[in-house]
């Protein structure tokens, strides 16, 4: 296994180090930081964002470190740094144009750049790497802003599926790729996309983190407990942009003897949906992620009713592996990603094969099963997924005679 030991190391990226959910970055600056130090720069305040949302406190905080008011370099733990950038970038998505938004895309990375660059100086980082998550537009003249020794794009999902992204995306991530010393990605759906443009592109596996799953509270929960049996569950964000709602009002109309779960965060086509009228379905809300193994060892069938579209095709959906990691039955929608889970859940096709899988599964879940699901999830680790960036990263490093 490898490891990447005393390099200083700079992660870019999506979601900023102060987000509420759960994110695939956070986990990777980590890990990098048990052997390594790690500056993690959050996301740089933009103009519109700093008019619209001005009284969140988390605003509020940026717009004082861009006043130099307080300091914008934060020690989380040893070896880990955040950085809240001291510059005030301007909203250019609505620009038509790719070549126009490209020219003041390049300001607004060389003003982010620069204030990453005075956090580098006080922290007195060298022969830095550079980790970009999935930040195309931000992130894109970073390479030639921070001369890294090797600068690395990270694919966690298909970003050009979404309109936002799509507009610009389509021209811009395809040439990040291909300038970028290297390339992962958290799933072979993603590594196939990325070698299109970037022969050493790597597969790299997805890493959970299995804490509350392996000494978490497991009894039921108060709001579980009167739901009759059997309970076919599932946890996470409910949004029809990732999830078929139409499979799911069949399922719960279909079987009534059934009760479906559905613990998480609802967008307003699920608000709206039929499924609030049915007396089998019942909405938890959203819970404290300390609290998601409770429910999930409380289901006796889980399921991640994924639909596949631009936006969910190359996607590694989590939850599947926390389910597993409680030996749980799943069912599962059929994709790319969940084709080297077969062993270990249903997959499953269209409305017809969720009903069959969950029917099959309610009849068969003896202990060996159980503990081979474990397994196969507990060996999906944080530590596993970046000993395979390293390894990605030394490869390349080799191809350049550099030495790591």
């Amino acid at each position: 296994m490898a490891i990447l030991k005393g390099k200083d190391i700079i992660i870019v990226g999506q979601q900023s180090w102060d987000t509420e959910i759960g994110s695939n970055c956070k986990d990777i600056a980590l890990e990098f930081s048990k052997y390594n130090r790690v500056l993690y720069v959050n996301s740089a305040l933009d103009r519109i964002t700093k008019q619209r949302r001005g009284s969140d406190p988390k605003i509020q905080k940026r717009i004082r470190v861009i006043k130099g008011e307080e300091s914008g370099l934060i020690k989380i733990a040893e070896n880990l740094y955040n950085l809240y950038p001291d510059q005030l970038t301007e909203s250019i998505n609505w620009i038509p144009f790719t070549t126009v938004f490209d020219w003041f895309n390049k300001l607004n990375n060389k003003k982010f750049a620069d204030s990453i660059l005075k956090a580098v100086e006080s922290l007195g980082f060298k022969d830095y790497l550079l980790f970009n998550d999935n930040d195309m537009f931000r992130s894109y003249y970073l390479k030639e802003y921070l001369r890294p020794v090797l600068s690395a794009y990270y694919s966690r999902d298909n970003m050009v599926g979404v309109d936002y992204w799509k507009r610009h995306g389509l021209k811009l991530e395809p040439a990040l790729i291909a300038k970028s010393d290297l390339c992962v990605a958290n799933s072979e759906y993603l590594s196939s996309y990325c070698k299109q443009y970037n022969h050493n592109s790597f597969y790299v596996g997805q890493g959970c983190d299995f804490t509350f799953f392996k000494n978490g509270y497991l009894n039921p929960p108060e709001d579980i407990k009167g739901i009759a049996k059997p309970i076919i569950g599932y946890v996470g964000a409910l949004l029809t942009s990732r999830l078929n709602l139409s499979l799911l009002e069949e399922m719960a109309r279909n079987n009534p003897g059934w009760n479906i779960v559905l613990v998480g965060p609802e967008d307003n086509d699920f608000q709206n949906s039929s499924l609030h009228s049915l007396q089998n379905v019942h909405f938890l809300g959203s819970k404290q992620a300390n609290m998601l193994p409770a429910y999930i060892n409380s289901f006796d069938v889980c399921i991640n009713p994924q639909v596949v579209n631009p936006i969910t095709i190359g996607n590694y959906p989590r939850k599947v592996d926390e389910y597993l990691a409680l030996g749980k039955p799943t069912v599962v929608t059929n994709t790319q990603t969940m084709s080297s889970f077969r062993d270990y859940v249903y997959l499953a096709n269209d409305n017809q094969d969720y009903e069959a899988g969950i029917k099959s599964l309610l009849n068969d879940n003896d202990e060996e099963l159980r503990a081979k699901r474990k397994a196969f999830a507990l060996s999906h680790t944080w530590e596993n997924s970046v000993a395979m960036i390293y390894d990605a990263f030394l490869e390349v490093a080799a191809q350049k005679g550099l030495k790591l």
